[in-house]
């Protein structure tokens, strides 16, 4: 009986460390994701600004090539 005792914790215990694992890999994955995200929005706005200097540069060049 004692041995059936010892393995009901055993088992109560590993299942109690795999929920906690779980549950922290979860909350990594979620972190990662959100600054994954953040990380590709700053990306695609900086690209955003660069396209539109260049594109403001371009027009002053022809500007200046016309006067």
């Amino acid at each position: 009986m004692l041995a059936l005792k010892a393995t009901v914790i055993l088992l109560l215990t590993l299942l109690i460390k795999a929920k906690i694992r779980i549950t922290a890999f979860s909350a990594l994955g979620t972190l990662l994701l959100l600054l994954q995200t953040l990380v590709f929005l700053a990306l695609g706005g900086g690209l955003a600004v660069v396209a539109a200097g260049a594109a403001t540069y371009a027009g002053q060049q022809r500007k200046t090539a016309a006067a």
